[in-house]
This record gives structure tokens, C-alpha cells and sequence, in this order.
């Protein structure tokens, strides 16, 4: 059974970092898993996505230089390093699984998300 446990969420000002953590079972986070985000009213967005038998370490241009994913070394569970956030991060984040051949483009599962608030 596919499982996520996600941390981390929470409320900042623009500028400040946050460290979203999940910790997913049910399936090899090798084949990818990464985070996704969705704000009231707007698409759903990737955030950032590391699949270690694709050799894929993705993070889109709103958040290159702003994030750092990672995974934690013998356990099944990714870390998120936010930095440098700004309103517009303002959204759910979600945990998911990598739909398998979407080379992180698309996801299949998810927990139930995390509020990230950035404002003044």
C-alpha cells in the first residue's frame, strides 16, 4: 500500500526558508518521487522531483537556485529545502510518487498535503 508522511509546511516571511520532509512507503522511491504544489485557483505545478534510477534531479526555473531536494540516506524519505520564498510559494505542497516513464513530469500518488504561507 502506497504511503506518504508529510512535515514540515508552515508559515513564513518573503525571504525566510522552510524544510518540507516525507516519508513514503508501498513502493521504490528509487523509481521517483519529488513534491508538487497547487495554489486556490491555479494548475498544479512541480516543484521538484529526484529519481535516482532515471539519474533525474529536476527543479523548475521559478525554483532553481531556491531549492534543494534530497534523500535521506537508508530511509524512505525525501527532504524539501525552500529558501528564499516569496508569495507567490503560497500553496499546498504535495508528496508523490513519479508516474513511471514520466521522467518526473507526472505523478500517479500523493499524501494529503502541507500548507506553505509566505507573507508579511
Amino acid at each position: 500500500q502506497v504511503q506518504f508522511v508529510e512535515s514540515g509546511g508552515g508559515s513564513v516571511h518573503p525571504g525566510g526558508s522552510l524544510k518540507l520532509s516525507c516519508t513514503a512507503s508501498g513502493f521504490d522511491l528509487d523509481d521517483g518521487i519529488g513534491w508538487f504544489r497547487q495554489a486556490p485557483g491555479k494548475e498544479r505545478e512541480g516543484v521538484s522531483c529526484i529519481s535516482i534510477n532515471d539519474g533525474i534531479i529536476y527543479y523548475p526555473d521559478f525554483m532553481k537556485n531556491r531549492a534543494t531536494i534530497s534523500r535521506v540516506n537508508g530511509r524512505n524519505t525525501v527532504n524539501l529545502e525552500m529558501r528564499n520564498l516569496k508569495p507567490e510559494d503560497t500553496a499546498v505542497y504535495y508528496c508523490g510518487r513519479v508516474q513511471s516513464g514520466s521522467y518526473c513530469r507526472k505523478y500517479d500518488r500523493w499524501g494529503q498535503g502541507t500548507q506553505v504561507t509566505v507573507s508579511s
